[in-house]
This record gives structure tokens, C-alpha cells and sequence, in this order.
């Protein structure tokens, strides 16, 4: 997260040097020290600087390539094309190159030493694994490892997208959304479903505890206890005084039944 704030900070500070400037020189300057900084990989704003147009019809139009290249290309890129654009500084060559590991890794989970080796134009293992690590690893830009053993570089970071990944980003962005969506609605599914089981739960609790206290008030013959289903029982209480025990005791467990079948 640091090194996305402070690229962010960075990309700022061009976008706003950039629309002060009014010759195509110093645009190209700009481009300049844009390509050559230490800490931006990302070029997709400056990309969009208005004042890049000066650019166009000027003998520096071949700075607009360069700010392409770093944008989208590789380091084969600009060999193949080495002689329409300008010679590249040594913190342009290094830059580039940091730039083409990000976009080898894209599509894979790793990629093998002599791939990289052939795409960075590097002779040996040794000087390949010291920029790896101190260029790529070190510096932040890529989060992996390397596997000496089967000789090979795994997981990494992105860098700018270019139009044609656009639509693939598009189609997996949506799918995750509608994904999202469907878990939401299962999960707000599950809630509602968990609520309405705690209301049984509570109403069942409250009617077993009711049927309790019934029992233990017909069992010590305490009517006025068993007001939760027949209200005031005073009437009953006087006419029990008037009965025998049989007679009490029919009565109470006739009360019982009703009360436990409430």
C-alpha cells in the first residue's frame, strides 16, 4: 500500500508540472525524467496529460513512442525498435527491464530462469537472481520468490493494463460483482431464517416455563399461580373450600389438563 500512495503521489506531481508546460521540448523533458524516476511504474495518467498533443508534428514525437513503451512494452519491444526511438538512459534501461518482469508475470504463476533471462537479455542465472532481488524484490514492485532449485521466479505483481485486457478486467470484475451479489442475498437469506428460528426458540422457552409454573401451582394446590391461563381464580378458590380432598383433587388435575393443553 505505501508504494501505490506514494506512485500516486508522484503521478500527481507530474499530471500538475505537465499542464503548465508550453513547448514540445519541455514535454519531452518531462517524459524524460517521468521514464528515468526510481519509483513510478505506472503511466496510464501521464498518459492522459493533455499537453502530450505538443508532442505530435515536433522533432521530439519519438518521446510519445518512448512514454509507450514504458506504459505497455518490454524490453524486446524497444530492441526491435531501437533505431526509431531514442537511446535509452541507464535508469530507462533498468526501469524497462523492471517493467517486463510485471508484464511477463500477468498470465503466469511463474516464470523460468531462461525466459527471463532471454527477455531481460541477461547472460547468466547469478546477475538475473541479483536483479530480481535487488531491483524487482527490494524495491517493491514484485512479491515473489525465487526457486533456485527448479529454476524459476513464482507469483509477482501487475502493471498498467492495455485495451486489449481491458474487456477480460471488465468480464471478471462483473463476475465478481455478481458473485458478491449472490452471496449477499443468501447471507441476508441465512440472517432472516436464523431470526424467525430465535423468535420460535424464545416463544417455546416462554410456553415450557409457563406449563412449570402450571404444574408446580397444581401440584401445592396454589390456584392463584396459574393466572397466566385462566385469569382471576378467586371464584374457584372458594368453592375448593366447600369440597372434600377428593373432590379438590379431581378438580385440580381437571385445571391441570386444561392449563398444559393451552
Amino acid at each position: 500500500m505505501d508504494i501505490e500512495r506514494k506512485q500516486s503521489a508522484i503521478i500527481d506531481r507530474f499530471v500538475r508540472q505537465a499542464a503548465g508546460l508550453r513547448s514540445a521540448q519541455s514535454v519531452a523533458n518531462l517524459v524524460l525524467e517521468a521514464t528515468s524516476h526510481p519509483s513510478l511504474f505506472a503511466f496510464a495518467e501521464i498518459l492522459a496529460i493533455p499537453n502530450l498533443s505538443k508532442l505530435l508534428e515536433s522533432q521530439y514525437s519519438s518521446y510519445l513512442d518512448v512514454l509507450l513503451l514504458f506504459a505497455c512494452g518490454t524490453w524486446k519491444n524497444y530492441q526491435r525498435n531501437a533505431r526509431s526511438l531514442p537511446v535509452l538512459l541507464p535508469d530507462q534501461v533498468r526501469k524497462l527491464k523492471q517493467l517486463t518482469v510485471l508484464a511477463l508475470i500477468e498470465n503466469e504463476k511463474e516464470l523460468p530462469y531462461d525466459q527471463l533471462m532471454e527477455e531481460l537479455d541477461v547472460s547468466n542465472v547469478r546477475e538475473l537472481e541479483e536483479f530480481l532481488i535487488k531491483e524487482c524484490i527490494h524495491t517493491g514492485i514484485v512479491r515473489g520468490k525465487l526457486d533456485q532449485l527448479h529454476r524459476c521466479f513464482k507469483f509477482a505483481a501487475g502493471r498498467d493494463l492495455t485495451a486489449e485486457h481491458l474487456d477480460n478486467t471488465i468480464e471478471v470484475s462483473n463476475n465478481w460483482f455478481c458473485t458478491s451479489s449472490s452471496l449477499l442475498h443468501l447471507i441476508e437469506e441465512r440472517i432472516d431464517w436464523a431470526e424467525c428460528l430465535d423468535g420460535i426458540s424464545k416463544l417455546h422457552k416462554k410456553d415450557i416455563n409457563n406449563k412449570i409454573k402450571v404444574e408446580k401451582a397444581f401440584k401445592d394446590h396454589d390456584l392463584q399461580a396459574c393466572n397466566v391461563c385462566f385469569g382471576d381464580l378467586d371464584e374457584w378458590s372458594e368453592i375448593r373450600d366447600g369440597m372434600d380432598e377428593d373432590c379438590i383433587g379431581r378438580k385440580t388435575r381437571y385445571l391441570f389438563l386444561l392449563c398444559t393443553s393451552c
